[in-house]
């Protein structure tokens, strides 16, 4: 799907930034990790007809609110905001197992670009829901335990959010790489359900040019939703 895709959801635009929503399983921009060839910088660039630059960054699984400047100049003072954790990100993510009501998870990550080892990772979350299904995923129970979750990190490391709910034991649903590979199936086969589970659905940032506050929203897209409508019956 996000290789055919040609136009962005755009959430804000002015003479200075721009925000989309972006869908799951495309990347922001060309990376030496990877081989891709379709990336969101150029796909949105064309859209608009306008050279753009990267503020930050989602994983290629993750969808939601990403957001670009159209000077070098506004790019950098996004940037900045980032760096000094002085904005606020907010994501959405459905994940196995019954977590707690609200948690601090301090646990430091492989820094993969740079080799350098462990550095400081801070994910806060909040349980939303939780519900026991009727789901027999594996061969030991006849139900399954679920979460859903509201996830603020504090820092913005590489797969942070995905690595330190693997890390608790409650893996994000749909993560292929940090998942749990019976879930994943299971809502493959069953529900057509292929896509990671988590989503960025808001951001709110000092306008880089104005300084004025500026709350940025994403709503999921129709798979994510089917998804918590399928384990939750809402």
């Amino acid at each position: 799907m996000a290789e055919t895709a040609t136009t962005f959801e755009i959430l804000y635009e002015d003479a200075d930034i721009i925000a989309i929503n972006k869908p799951p399983g495309i990347l922001v921009h060309r990376s030496r990790l990877s081989e891709d060839r379709v990336f969101v910088l150029q796909l949105l660039r064309d859209q608009i007809g306008q050279r753009l630059f990267p503020a930050h960054r989602l994983d290629r699984a993750t969808s939601g609110v990403l957001l670009f400047g159209k000077t070098t100049e506004a790019a950098a003072a996004l940037g900045q905001q980032f760096m000094d954790k002085s904005l606020e990100k907010k994501y959405i993510a459905l994940v196995r197992g019954f977590v707690q009501d609200e948690q601090t998870i301090d646990y430091p990550l492989a820094d993969e670009e740079s080799g350098k080892g462990l550095v400081q990772a801070i994910t806060y979350y909040k349980k939303l829901k939780q519900v026991t299904t009727d789901m027999a995923i594996g061969l030991r129970y006849s139900t399954a335990r679920f979460s859903l979750v509201e996830v603020e990190p504090e820092t913005g490391r590489r797969h942070q959010i995905r690595k330190h709910f693997a890390h608790l034991r409650h893996p994000i649903i749909g993560d292929p790489r940090h998942g749990d590979v019976k879930h994943n199936k299971y809502f493959r086969e069953q529900f057509g359900i292929t896509r990671l589970l988590l989503h960025a659905r808001q951001l709110t940032i000092q306008h880089p040019v104005s300084g004025e506050p500026l709350c940025l929203k994403a709503e999921p897209d129709a798979e994510f939703l089917r998804a918590v409508d399928l384990v939750f019956g809402v």
